[in-house]
C-alpha cells in the first residue's frame, strides 16, 4: 500500500494517513511534515492535528479544493523525506507520586504483571515516552513505548470520576488525565502539575512530538509541589531524539 492515503473530512478538512500501525517511524514522518508547514506556512490552512498514523488538516475551501490539498500534502511528504531535521526534542519531566490514594490500581497492575510494586514503579519511570498525540479530552496524552511487562487491561467498568493529573495504564499505553473526567484506565499515580490550562495562550504542558519522563516523588513532595505550583517551573530537557531513554522489551 502506498502512503499517504487521503480521506475527505467534511467540506473543509482532509485526513492524510501515513500508515496503519503505531510506530515511531510513522509518527516521525508526521512530525516532519508538521515542521514543514510550520517553517513554510500555506495560506488557507487553518489547523493541523497529528494522530498516531495520520494528519488531519483543516483548510479554507474558498482558497483550496480537496484536490489542491492532496497535491500540497504529497509534495510536503516528498520534501519531508529529504529533510534533515535537527532531531532535537523536548523531554518534559512529570513528577509523580505512585500508589495509595493517588494510584489505587497500582497493586492490581503489579499483581497482573507478577511484579512487586517497586518493580512496576521502576519500570514505568525508566522510559522516556513519546507523545504520539493529544485527544479524548483537551490535553490528554497518548504515550508510546511502555514496557510490555507492565501492560494491563483497562478497567472492566470505567470510573465516573478520575482526578486531574492521574497517571494511568491501558493495554500497552500510558497517559495522563489533564482534568477531572470519567475514564477506564488503571490509575497508578498522580502528578501535581497542571497539564492543561485553557486560560493560557499555549494551554497544554506537553505537545505531540515531545517526550514525557515520569519522576517518582513522595507524597510529601507531591503535596508541597501541589500547594506551591506558582513557584515551580516544569523541568524540560532538550536533546537529540536518539538520546532519549527507551524501554528494553523483555
Amino acid at each position: 500500500m502506498t502512503y499517504p492515503i487521503f480521506y475527505p473530512v467534511g467540506d473543509s478538512a482532509i485526513s492524510a494517513q501515513f500508515g496503519n500501525t503505531i510506530s515511531v517511524e510513522t509518527n516521525k514522518k508526521i512530525r516532519t511534515i508538521l515542521q514543514s508547514f510550520s517553517t513554510n506556512p500555506v495560506l488557507g490552512i487553518v489547523e493541523l492535528v497529528p494522530t498516531y498514523c495520520a494528519l488531519l488538516i483543516q483548510y479554507d475551501p474558498i482558497l483550496h479544493s480537496y484536490e489542491d490539498m492532496c497535491h500540497i500534502i504529497k509534495e510536503r511528504s516528498i520534501i519531508g523525506d529529504d529533510m534533515n531535521s535537527n532531531g532535537i526534542v523536548r523531554i518534559v519531566e512529570i513528577p509523580t507520586v505512585y500508589g495509595g490514594e493517588y494510584g489505587p490500581d497500582l497493586e492490581f497492575v503489579a499483581s497482573h504483571s507478577n511484579l512487586s510494586i517497586e518493580e512496576v514503579i521502576a519500570i514505568h519511570s525508566s522510559t522516556d515516552y513519546l507523545v504520539y498525540m493529544l485527544g479524548f479530552i483537551p490535553g490528554f496524552t497518548y504515550l508510546g513505548g511502555m514496557d510490555q511487562r507492565i501492560a494491563t487491561p483497562r478497567l472492566s467498568s470505567p470510573r465516573t470520576h478520575i482526578a486531574a493529573g492521574s497517571v494511568g495504564i491501558a493495554g500497552n499505553q500510558t497517559g495522563i488525565y489533564p482534568s477531572e473526567s470519567p475514564g477506564g484506565w488503571q490509575i497508578i499515580g498522580r502528578t501535581p502539575l497542571v497539564m492543561y490550562d485553557g486560560n493560557k495562550e499555549d494551554p497544554t504542558l506537553v505537545r505531540a512530538g515531545d517526550y514525557v519522563r515520569y519522576v517518582p516523588i513522595s507524597e510529601d513532595g507531591f503535596l508541597h509541589m501541589f500547594n506551591h505550583l506558582e513557584q515551580y517551573e516544569p523541568i524540560v530537557h532538550h536533546c537529540k531524539e536518539e538520546e532519549v531513554r527507551h524501554c528494553e522489551l523483555q
